[in-house]
């Protein structure tokens, strides 16, 4: 099978092999490297928490209680809404966006309007324009680097770029829990389009795109969508009817803002807290493997 090593190659394999004292030295700078980025990731998880909390918390909304569907539960008749077995295993969560100490009006009152992006196979050669890969899609925004090179003409490119306010959701996925995940563009990119997986969302003058988008992408807005999901052939979808329908809090624009900032600031320590264990988890391999090529000295207690 592509991709596995036989047994005879595994033994045949040969390997440094230093005393068992210098193995021991640099197993140990490997565990105390791995328990140093655990606490990192721990601190992280907290953060992120805490972020989340926070913001819900000032549009008078708490966590869920759950965070995944009940595996079995009862329902009476009358709370049927679908006959939907997902629909009504997501609505048990107890999800109630409208809940908040600011209401709740459907999202299409601050949009724009939405679209799906355009179909193409990618090019094996460089291009004026790139497509957009799914993968771009990350909860820490938006990575452009995720693209492959297409060749489309301008009238295309021009009516399926993006440009900045624009929120980019995911609306065809393989993975529920992948369902309706999103990024916000921070610059117009002429030369950048996105592809039929994904709707592009344009707002008004009501909402903050950032809002909509950390709304979204909040457990509050993820169990919303992923109740509304529908699935056909092992893909997960979601719909522009599905996006205008979305109850949103619509708190003044001052107060979008400083709910914002506070996320804002929640991101920027975490991301200071997940570059610091990314460098240690780099200069750990590096040291490691110098010491084992002995490259470097093993301090051995």
């Amino acid at each position: 099978m592509k991709g596995e090593i036989s047994e005879h190659a595994l033994l045949e394999m040969q390997i440094p092999l230093p005393p068992l004292s210098v193995q021991r030295a640099i197993v140990g700078r490997w565990r105390k490297a791995q328990e140093t980025i655990a606490a990192a990731n721990e601190r992280i998880a907290r953060i992120e928490h805490q972020t989340q909390a926070r913001f819900l918390a000032d549009l008078g909304l708490t966590l869920p209680e759950r965070a995944t569907p009940p595996k079995a539960f009862a329902l009476k008749w009358q709370d049927l809404e679908r006959w939907s077995v997902m629909f009504n295993q997501m609505a048990a969560t107890g999800v109630d966006v409208s809940a908040s100490k600011y209401g709740a009006v459907p999202l299409s009152e601050c949009l724009q309007g939405t679209m799906n992006g355009y179909c193409i196979r990618p090019v094996g050669t460089k291009t004026k324009h790139k497509m957009l890969k799914l993968s771009a899609l990350r909860p820490e925004g938006l990575d452009l680097t995720e693209s492959k090179y297409v060749k489309v003409p301008e009238k295309i490119a021009k009516r399926f770029h993006i440009s900045k306010g624009d929120l980019l959701i995911c609306r065809s996925v393989g993975s529920f829990d992948h369902i309706a995940k999103c990024a916000l563009v921070e610059e117009d990119r002429p030369d950048i389009l996105f592809p039929d997986i994904i709707i592009r969302a344009r707002f008004n003058d009501m909402i903050l795109p950032e809002y909509a988008g950390a709304l979204i992408q909040s457990p509050i807005g993820r169990l919303w969508f992923q109740k509304n999901a529908r699935t056909a052939v092992g893909m997960w979808k979601i719909g522009g009817g599905d996006i205008a329908g979305f109850p949103i809090p619509l708190p003044p624009l001052s107060v979008q803002r400083a709910i914002m900032e506070r996320v804002e600031a929640g991101r920027a320590e975490i991301a200071r807290e997940r570059e610091a264990a990314d460098r240690l988890r780099r200069e750990t391999q590096a040291d490691v493997e110098a010491m084992i090529l002995g490259a470097k000295p093993v301090a051995r207690k």
